[in-house]
């Protein structure tokens, strides 16, 4: 007779378990390139330049 208590979910489990993993991690190395790119635009205007951040051009 099996126990009430033991639940048999299959492998949904894991399988959200790591989805989330790979979702957090993802979103960590987003954050630490933006995080980066940022330093490297504060460093360049702190050191007195005025052409730091590239201006997008628009050509039709």
């Amino acid at each position: 007779m099996p126990n009430p208590h033991e639940q048999n979910h299959g492998p949904r489990g894991p399988l959200i378990a790591l989805g989330v993993v790979v979702l957090l991690f993802l979103l960590g190395v987003f954050l630490a390139h933006e995080l980066y790119q940022n330093g490297k635009l504060e460093d360049c205007l702190l050191s007195g330049r005025t052409n730091c951040a590239p201006i997008p051009s628009q050509t039709h």
